[in-house]
């Protein structure tokens, strides 16, 4: 799902510690203090809780959207815009969106 609304977006797939330790992704796209630095101007942050060694890995993004379906995680404070929502419901509709 996550990879479909990168490709019709021509973005990049990356994730967090939690993603990688779990096996759903390698290693090779984690983001922060012990995965890659990056700053793209465009960072959408889906399902993730904000943890201090993901956001060492993504602060200087120049423009960070959120969703999260808890509207009390860390991410929300260093987002430029939010959604509360559950990623995925959130997801397909904007693919959806792109769609038409």
């Amino acid at each position: 799902m996550l990879y479909t609304l990168a490709d019709k977006m021509g973005a990049a797939v990356g994730a967090s510690r939690a993603a990688v330790d779990a096996g759903y992704v390698p290693s090779d796209l984690q983001v922060g203090q012990t995965g890659k630095m990056i700053a793209p101007d465009l960072y959408i942050a889906v399902g993730i809780s904000g943890a201090i060694q993901h956001l060492a890995g993504m602060k200087d993004s120049k423009t960070i959207v959120a969703i999260n379906k808890d509207a009390e995680a860390p991410i929300f404070q260093v987002s430029d815009y939010g959604l509360v929502d559950d990623l995925f419901k959130a997801v397909p509709e904007m693919i959806n969106s792109i769609d038409n």
